[in-house]
């Protein structure tokens, strides 16, 4: 149904080098300004942190972006009140993929091994600007605030010089080969810190710009103003300190700074005292962890990740950042990525539309996987959700025995008053049935942001907004996913692909064969009609999938088909809209049942809509019968029906 929309190729800055987690060691002890600073190696990377007197609660903390020796009467107040200093060195990486792996694995050190506080004050002069924001985008939960100096924020400003400013062609061609883009290509770039500003300010960063009022070399217009413009059009607070006075040097680049107690103030104000949130680790268990998608991604050329789920998957946010990340983190791997994710969907659609949607796409090496939300919201009952979230992860199995998945589960305000009122989601629960059944890594995203936001971290409301989350709930949501996978990304590698043992079924009737039914094998009356590429006349939105694809259809009482079938399970796929009408169905020449077409959404939306008449059936065959009742929902326009395909589930040796 999505096939060949849904698959994207990344091979993100595919560098000669390898990121691998760099050895950190202690060096000699020295002073600096007058305080003892703690000197380190990160792998060939110098680094160090300046350790105050008498530290603050919490270990608050600035860290520099280069030229750290520079305009340091700042840090020198922050150190006399209690604050640490901190640096690394990346020389020549300009704010580049290998320059934010290595920050990622200094920023690990410093707030577990030396507990500094989980938000840093970053401090950014000229090209540091490219390092401070790259990083503070990424991780805009690990962030208090950003001070910078003359900072440069588009490098086709700096060192580029495609606008007002000269440029620099020597560091220009070092930030090509640091990108690995040539010069045809970084005009494509958007990336820089102007760009995607959106999650920075969900979280209301404050930032703080000193800038010359003359600056030739990094002109303001094309760096700290256009990014200000932005980021405070999307809600972020910044201020702008524009100097005039006092020797101006290097074309208006170095400026004196005569107040540097104010702008300490302004770090201080906003980093101490420190906040402290919940550990991302505590809601995902790695149990069997990802050790042959690692092994893919260090080892091959090319690997395949899918991501399955709904509305919360398919729209924009935390997938293309889970993406981005996976790409940087391995550099020199081409990943295609499949969005096999359509809204409104849980896990009995999941089930018999995986083969068709994700699975006929090729070998797939990690899959993502999430249906709590929509299966709350689609009423769907714990044994059906259990017999498809099982039926997915043996059907994925059974095509890849190497695969790793990764359940998760989002969250929305019916788990949040579970939570509150002290009882654990029926969708959380199966989930983590079937995730601890097949040692597979589970997120628990529901309980983070219910515990999150009795923790005050944030609210509903004003920061979180909806189950299709803000800008700020896409990046919990990524930070919690990238814990996770950093955990798993470890450099213990067994060198060796390992096919997990499957074991048995929690459920004989599990949808482990489920897939979808042609809708030309119904045997239908006059009345229904074979439409082959079916689009709304009534103006109602549709989903993708489910617009411009073949439908049986009929909008009269009294319509009737038979579908002959074998297997243990049959349903339908259809799109509900304002004309739904009324079923009766029966299997076999049993009772009859009915089901209303209608739904809450069918107003404005042509919803996909998956309707399961039996999931435990005898093996063997049988026959559904289909009548369009002549009563209708009061509020639909009609009697209509409109099947997008059949599907059903047939038993073999691999349910046991």
């Amino acid at each position: 149904m999505l096939r060949g929309l849904i698959i994207s190729l990344i091979c993100c800055f595919c560098n000669t080098y390898i990121l691998t987690a760099q050895p950190i060691k202690m060096e000699q002890r020295d002073r600096w300004k007058g305080f003892q600073r703690v000197n380190l190696t990160l792998g060939n990377h110098k680094a160090y942190y300046v350790k105050p007197l008498n530290p603050l609660p919490g270990k608050p903390w600035v860290w520099r972006a280069s030229f750290p020796d520079w305009h340091t009467e700042m840090d020198s107040l922050l150190l006399t009140r209690g604050f640490h200093i901190a640096y690394v060195s990346v020389d020549d990486q300009f704010g580049s993929p290998y320059a934010m792996y290595i920050w990622d694995q200094f920023y690990s050190y410093l707030t577990t091994e030396a507990q500094f506080a989980t938000k840093a004050a970053l401090e950014a002069v000229s090209r540091g600007g490219l390092y401070a924001y790259g990083w503070a985008k990424r991780n805009p939960d690990k962030v208090s605030c950003v001070y910078a100096e003359a900072p440069v924020c588009d490098f086709q400003s700096w060192p580029g010089g495609k606008g007002k400013g000269s440029g620099d062609k020597e560091e220009w061609l070092k930030l090509q080969n640091a990108y690995n883009l040539n010069e045809e290509q970084l005009p494509k770039f958007t990336d820089n810190p102007i760009d995607n500003l959106e999650g920075l300010a969900s979280f209301k960063v404050p930032l703080l710009h000193v800038v010359g009022y003359d600056d030739k070399l990094v002109p303001s217009s094309e760096n700290t103003f256009i990014l200000f413009q932005r980021y405070v059009a999307l809600g972020g607070p910044a201020s702008v300190y524009p100097v005039n006075d006092g020797p101006q040097q290097l074309n208006g680049h170095h400026f004196p700074i005569k107040k540097a107690a104010a702008f300490a103030d302004f770090i201080y104000q906003n980093s101490y005292p420190t906040d402290k949130p919940l550990s991302y680790k505590n809601y995902f268990n790695i149990r069997g962890g990802i050790t042959n998608a690692y092994e893919i991604f260090t080892a091959k050329k090319h690997a395949t990740i899918g991501f399955v789920g709904g509305s919360i998957t398919h729209n924009p946010g935390w997938r293309e950042k889970v993406s981005r990340y996976i790409s940087e983190r391995f550099p020199n791997t081409q990943f295609r990525f499949i969005e096999a994710a359509i809204p409104s969907l849980g896990s009995l659609s999941h089930s018999f539309r995986l083969q068709q949607d994700l699975l006929d796409s090729g070998k797939v090496d990690l899959m993502f996987l999430e249906a709590a939300v929509n299966d709350r919201g689609n009423g769907t009952d714990s044994i059906t959700e259990v017999r498809a979230l099982e039926g997915i992860v043996r059907r994925a199995k059974k095509a890849n025995p190497s695969m790793d998945i990764i359940m998760m589960c989002f969250a929305d305000p019916y788990k949040t008053e579970d939570y509150n009122n002290g009882k654990v989601p029926l969708e959380v629960l199966n989930h983590e049935l079937v995730a601890n059944r097949y040692n597979l890594p589970s997120i628990n995203l529901a309980k983070e942001v219910a515990d999150k936001m009795r923790n005050k971290e944030f609210s509903w409301n004003e920061d979180f907004k909806d189950i299709h989350p803000s800008p700020f709930g896409q990046e919990l949501y990524f930070a919690t996913i990238k814990s996770l996978l950093g955990e798993s990304f470890k450099d213990d590698s067994s060198g060796r692909i390992v096919k997990h043992p499957v074991p048995q079924a929690l459920n004989h009737f599990s949808f482990i064969n489920g897939h979808y039914y042609n809708i030309k094998n119904a045997k239908t009356d006059r009345s229904w009609d074979y439409v082959s590429s079916w689009k709304p006349s009534d103006g109602l939105s549709t989903r993708d999938g489910f617009v411009n694809v073949p439908m049986l259809v009929t909008e009269k009482a009294g319509s009737k088909l038979t579908l002959p079938f074998k297997g243990t399970a049959v349903g339908m796929a259809i799109i509900s809209g304002a004309d739904a009408g009324i079923i009766s169905y029966s299997i076999d020449g049993g009772q009859a049942k009915e089901i209303d077409l209608y739904t809450e959404y069918s107003t404005w939306l042509h919803l996909p809509y998956y309707i399961l008449f039996s999931g435990d059936l005898k093996k063997g065959s049988h026959t559904l019968t289909l009548r369009i009742s002549d009563k209708k929902n009061k509020i639909s326009k009609g009697n209509a029906c409109r099947i997008v395909n059949f599907f059903i589930n047939e038993i073999d040796s691999s349910n046991k």
